[in-house]
C-alpha cells in the first residue's frame, strides 16, 4: 500500500475499507496497486462527476460523456499532450452515491492501458477539526509487451498520484471558499 498517511484515521480502518472495496482479480501478466491519501476536505462531489474529470484530473483536457451518468455509460477523455496518450475510453462501472464508491473502466483508446480498471472510495475522516476524506484508490492493469510490472506500477501509481495531489488541491481551495458538500460522518 502506498500513500500518505499523516496520522489521520487508523491504518487499520484503511485495511478495512481495501478488503471491502478494492479487491481485484489480477492475472498472470497484470499488476495491482493500492493508494491511499488525506484530504482535509470532502471530495465526493468532485470525484462522482464521472462527467467531468478534467475538473480535478491534471491530464484530462476534455470530456464527453454519454448516456444518463449510470453504469455502462462511456466517457470520451481526450489527454493532454506529454503523456503517451491522446484519448481514453471510458465505461462507468459503479456510482454508489451512499458508500461514495467510483469504478471505472477504460475500454478503448490510443495508450498502453490495456484492462486497466479501477476503484476509487472516499471515506469521512476528521481532520484538524475539520471534515475531511481518506481517499483510497486501487487499479489493476496489463503490462504491455516490453515492460516490466514493476515499470508499469510505477507509471500508473505517478498518475494517479498526480490525480490525488490535483484532487486534493482543488477540493482544499474549495473547502476554504466554503464551496463543498460536506459528506455525512
Amino acid at each position: 500500500m502506498n500513500g500518505n498517511s499523516n496520522g489521520f484515521g487508523s491504518a487499520a480502518a484503511a485495511a478495512d475499507y481495501i478488503r471491502r472495496h478494492h479487491l481485484h482479480e489480477s492475472g498472470e501478466n497484470q499488476c495491482s496497486s493500492v493508494l491511499v491519501k488525506h484530504i482535509k476536505a470532502p471530495v465526493w462531489s468532485l470525484v462522482r462527476r464521472f462527467d467531468q474529470p478534467q475538473k480535478y484530473k491534471p491530464f484530462v483536457s476534455r470530456c464527453v460523456a454519454q448516456g444518463n451518468l449510470e453504469i455502462g455509460s462511456l466517457r470520451e477523455v481526450d489527454v493532454k499532450s506529454g503523456l503517451p496518450a491522446t484519448t481514453s475510453t471510458e465505461r462507468l462501472e459503479l456510482l454508489d452515491d451512499n458508500e461514495h464508491i467510483l469504478c471505472i473502466k477504460i475500454i478503448g483508446g490510443d495508450h498502453r492501458l490495456k484492462n486497466y480498471s479501477s476503484i476509487i472510495s472516499l471515506h469521512p475522516v476528521i481532520i484538524d477539526g475539520r471534515p475531511g476524506t481518506l481517499v483510497i484508490e486501487s487499479f489493476v492493469v496489463d503490462v504491455p509487451e516490453g515492460n516490466t510490472r514493476d515499470e508499469t506500477c510505477y507509471f500508473v501509481e505517478a498518475l494517479i498520484k498526480c490525480n490525488l495531489k490535483s484532487l486534493a488541491d482543488v477540493s482544499e481551495g474549495l473547502a476554504v471558499q466554503d464551496r463543498t458538500e460536506p459528506i455525512d460522518l
